[in-house]
């Protein structure tokens, strides 16, 4: 066989993007059909466990060249899309624009939303309990800095439930007006960004300031209103406020992640079928007695069910008290978790699930 010129390749790619434009609009009437179905019905438009299984389902027929990654990322994108063609989802997330939180709900859902940047997460919360927001998007973990106290402490008392999960690699960089780190007095982020930054910090400007502000695109913002002034964000956030990155990647971890969670009201979207591959996340106290935070672990070993996350916060009962939180494989649809979630549960001075959903990227 010979071997094509560019144009010829060229010519060959074009006819293959139009065949993608009419596969690609088939498949948008046949959502729009299964969106009119589900009214009719009074069904959920967006199905994270039925999303997921699509995906998963694609990465395993996936012949290649095209990686399972990049399968996902255009998948989501299409679905997005097609969901948008109904009513894109409303999704509220610390703010303003360039934020890893937002990154984390286009991640999730897709470009296709309506954007609801908030000031904090109690107005993430806020949003999406009384209606402004359909869903909800906030840090839970990081894995060198550990969870965010204060996402763990309004889910405990929020009516909002997890229906997902998205880790992102975080990368950190040094945003200001000069493409040089001269002259920098003041170094600007949230106080997570900061931490996890320390290192780099101590060693390149140990004499600069660290301000932390409610979110690190807000430090970016800042940022750009003074040259003697950077922030620690991402490169949508550079782009976002005309910054230059004065240094890349200046986290400590080199495999920093940070772990989101998607929250909604119970009646936005129930809690999400089994995928193959999910998570309870539950919040219990016990009786302040020998040997009572062993025994919420034994149902889990009897039944043959992993935990994967343990956390304990204070009960600010002032009785020296606390909750814990605790992450579990599986999907109480099995017989093996209810029976050791019904275990622990009455054991439990305080039970409450946070969620299931299926396990994130």
């Amino acid at each position: 066989m010979s071997q094509r010129d560019l144009g010829q390749l060229r010519t060959a790619i074009d006819a293959v993007d139009r065949e993608l434009l009419a596969a690609l609009n088939r498949r948008a009437e046949l959502a729009n059909e299964v969106g009119e179905l589900k009214r009719r019905e009074g069904s959920q438009v967006f199905r994270p466990d039925r999303e997921a299984q699509v995906i998963n389902g694609l990465q395993a027929a996936n012949p290649g060249p095209l990686k399972d990654a990049n399968v996902a990322t255009i998948w989501r994108e299409i679905m997005s899309a097609c969901r948008a063609l109904e009513a894109p989802q409303r999704v509220a997330y610390l703010g303003p624009a360039g934020t890893f939180s937002e990154e984390a709900a286009i991640k999730f859902f897709g470009s296709s939303i309506h954007h609801v940047p908030c000031v904090n997460f109690d107005e993430v919360f806020q949003a999406a309990t009384s209606g402004t927001a359909d869903f909800g998007v906030v840090p839970v973990e990081n894995n060198s800095e550990g969870v965010v106290t204060r996402s763990l402490d309004l889910l405990l008392h929020s009516p909002l439930h997890i229906v997902g999960e998205i880790s992102l690699l975080v990368r950190h960089h040094l945003l200001r007006l000069s493409p040089s780190t001269d002259g920098i007095e003041v170094v600007l982020a949230h106080p997570q960004a900061l931490a996890q930054c320390q290192g780099w910090l101590n060693k390149h400007l140990p004499n600069a300031e660290r301000r932390a502000v409610s979110s690190n695109a807000e430090g970016a913002r800042l940022a750009a209103t003074n040259p003697a002034w950077a922030g620690i964000a991402s490169e949508r956030a550079a782009s976002a406020f005309g910054l230059h990155v004065a240094a890349h990647a200046i986290q400590d971890d080199a495999f920093n992640r940070t772990r989101f969670a998607v929250v909604c009201l119970p009646q936005t979207l129930e809690a999400p079928q089994a995928s193959g591959s999910d998570c309870v996340s539950l919040v219990v106290s016990v009786p302040n007695k020998p040997g009572a935070v062993h025994d919420i672990l034994v149902p889990l070993k009897k039944h043959g069910v992993s935990m994967t996350r343990f956390e304990s916060r204070p009960a600010r009962s002032g009785q020296w008290e606390y909750y814990f939180y605790i992450d579990v494989q599986g999907h109480p649809s099995q017989p093996h978790v209810a029976a050791a979630l019904a275990d622990l549960r009455s054991l439990c001075a305080f039970y409450k699930v946070l969620g299931t959903y299926p396990v994130g990227d």
